[in-house]
């Protein structure tokens, strides 16, 4: 007997829990969707019944327990803004109190002081193009918050020293071109802790347990991420720097993951454990274990997760367990807590699937296709079960970014083609991340169309595939992705039955005039400026070889995008109008992305109307 099949709505209808955080008394708090944007819900116990605590018809985007008292921080934006808020909440009375107040601006959580008794955030209140950092006691409200720096670039906090006196500071110059700093609050005074020559990644930065050093996933001297040990000298410590202080800005290589990714760490000061992620082909290989020496680490028993990726580690209290988010292809996301020392895994979390069987959802092969320089380019290829030889429709569904990677996770939307027909082919082409700084450049400015170029060989690899109806080819993507789409129906129109671009770029120009102004400068990065580049810029925009395309287009976008503005949709839209079949939606209440219940609705509806109809 046959799978029964689903409607998009039922799939839609999957749900997630993320993002858990430990309290005091170990009650885990977590974001669910189960009222169709993510909000705040906690529980004690492996599969208890939740607790909801708020009530927005906003999406909530992150929870993080107080180390001292039952109490909560959280943020939200309005509409798809991305301009977050930031509340308190107490989850026994459920009374919240709305911390910053200032809805033109963006707010960037940087952590509860280890008393409990302030926090730390980067803003762009001051100036919408730059982030300051503030620090603001838990009382206080509004313009109390006191700015301790003022900054000139991407700043975010990363955390507080273990003495409460210094705070960690990441400086984003680009996606591959990262900076630590350390901030003494009480004078303002910022030292720069990571000097290198060339762009280098330090990302997931953890204040070691004495304060003295920083431990932080960098590709400063090698192709992929590894974890280092950064010494602080004097900004060690209470400024005077410990007994392992070091030397300002020395690198001790603690854990090479080899041709892989060590990609995030999270460490417990008052234990010395520490758990680090490395990510193998898209997958998740999570390491507990605790710190005998400030490099060396002895590892405890190996996590009996599923095979997922992971991410969002929280320590329990005293450390011995955690808290991280799993999803797979055919695992919907949960929180997990898993025993430190013996590696033995709980589901805490049961967000449901919607009635639909998970033994119905279909894992992805990872395969490799040449391009056309000799490469080899990895892809998810997953086909639906019993696919007819030569009749299977494809979606090729590109990732965004494009510094990032299309990742082993659960994908409700895909998981619907698959139970309905289609198969589903997630090509990372180069500039994805994932797999080495260089394959992550090979896309930088002027080498754009060959990443466009990658998308056409997976396409000829896919017309060779026993199962693949060539005629019926479809190029979906969102954000980046959607540029993409765009690229690749300009560039190759013949290989195409359709194109589904969401929230897409159809103009580098008109993209970098008008994004937000802390963003530009970060895209400019990677995409090549408007003052040195224009032209370039010019020729490889879709916009401007529109009339190439021949497939019928399907647009979608948020009328409040930040970082894509809606311009980009409608003026690709009408002007592909004029000569194939061209569909627009646009959500006055969403931005860069769908993330209200209904609204995701109504769009994947849509596109699996206009794809019935054209595919």
């Amino acid at each position: 007997m046959s799978d029964p099949t689903y409607d998009i709505e039922r799939y839609l209808n999957v749900r997630s829990a993320s993002g858990a955080a430990f309290a005091p008394d170990g009650t885990l708090a977590f974001l669910m969707d189960t009222t169709g944007t993510p909000q705040v819900w906690s529980l004690g116990e492996p599969g208890a019944w939740p607790e909801q605590h708020t009530f927005y018809e906003e999406r909530v985007t992150f929870v993080d327990w107080s180390p001292e008292r039952r109490e909560l921080a959280f943020g939200m934006d309005e509409g798809g803004d991305e301009r977050a808020q930031l509340y308190r909440l107490d989850p026994d009375t459920g009374v919240v109190a709305e911390w910053t107040a200032m809805p033109e601006a963006k707010h960037r959580w940087g952590g509860w002081s280890n008393d409990g008794e302030r926090f730390a955030f980067a803003s762009n209140r001051r100036d919408e193009a730059v982030f300051d950092v503030y620090v603001q006691g838990r009382e206080e409200t509004g313009e109390a918050a006191e700015l301790v720096y003022e900054g000139d670039g991407w700043l975010s906090v990363a955390g507080w020293s273990p003495d409460d006196t210094r705070l960690l500071v990441h400086e984003a110059h680009g996606s591959f071109d990262h900076d630590l700093h350390v901030l003494d609050v009480e004078t303002g005074e910022l030292t720069h802790v990571t000097p290198h020559a060339e762009a280098a990644r330090f990302q997931s930065p953890e204040w070691t347990p004495d304060g003295d050093a920083v431990y932080a996933c960098t590709d400063h001297a090698s192709d992929t991420l590894r974890l280092e040990r950064i010494a602080l000298g004097d900004a060690g410590s209470d400024g005077g720097g410990g007994a392992d202080a070091g030397t300002l800005g020395d690198l001790t290589v603690v854990e090479d993951g080899g041709e892989w990714n060590v990609d995030g760490v999270a460490v417990d000061e008052d234990t010395n454990r520490v758990a680090y992620t490395r990510n193998v082909e898209g997958y998740t290989e999570l390491t507990v274990g605790e710190f005998t020496a400030p490099d060396r680490i002895d590892r405890f028993a190996e996590p009996d997760l599923p095979k997922c990726v992971a991410g969002g580690v929280s320590f329990g209290p005293d450390a011995d367990r955690l808290a991280v988010t799993v999803t797979g292809s055919t695992v919907n996301t949960n929180c997990y807590v898993v025993d430190v020392k013996t590696g033995e895994a709980d589901r805490w979390t049961y967000a449901a699937t919607a009635g639909i069987p998970p033994e119905t959802f279909v894992e992805p092969e990872l395969v490799r296709y040449p391009t056309f320089d000799g490469r080899e380019i990895p892809a998810f290829f997953s086909t639906p079960d019993d696919a007819p030889e030569g009749d299977t429709p494809v979606i090729v569904d590109i990732h965004g970014g494009p510094e990032s990677q299309r990742r082993p996770s659960f994908n409700a939307v895909k998981q619907y083609f698959l139970n309905n027909g289609y198969a589903v082919f997630e090509p990372n082409v180069r500039g994805s991340s994932g797999y080495g700084k260089a394959y992550s450049h090979l896309d930088d400015v002027e080498k754009r169309m060959d990443s466009v170029a990658d998308v056409e060989a997976g396409v000829e690899w896919l017309h060779d595939h026993p199962v693949v109806d060539p005629e019926r080819i479809v190029a979906m993507g969102g954000s980046y992705g959607g540029f993409m789409v765009l690229a690749a129906m300009t560039e190759y129109p013949d290989l195409w039955a359709a194109g589904v671009d969401i929230v897409g770029i159809a103009s580098f120009v008109t993209f970098l005039e008008n994004t937000g102004d802390w963003r530009r400068e970060l895209r400019e990065a990677e995409y090549g400026s408007l003052e040195e580049d224009r032209e370039f810029l010019e020729s490889v925009s879709p916009i401007n070889n529109v009339g190439e395309i021949e497939a019928p287009l399907f647009v979608l976008h948020g009328a409040n995008d930040p970082r894509v503005p809606v311009g980009e949709a409608e003026q690709i839209a009408e002007e592909a109008s004029e000569h194939v079949p061209t569909r627009t939606l646009i959500f006055e209440d969403e931005g860069h992305g769908f993330t209200k219940l209904e609204n995701r609705i109504e769009a994947y509806r849509a596109i699996v109307d206009f794809l019935d109809e054209h595919v």
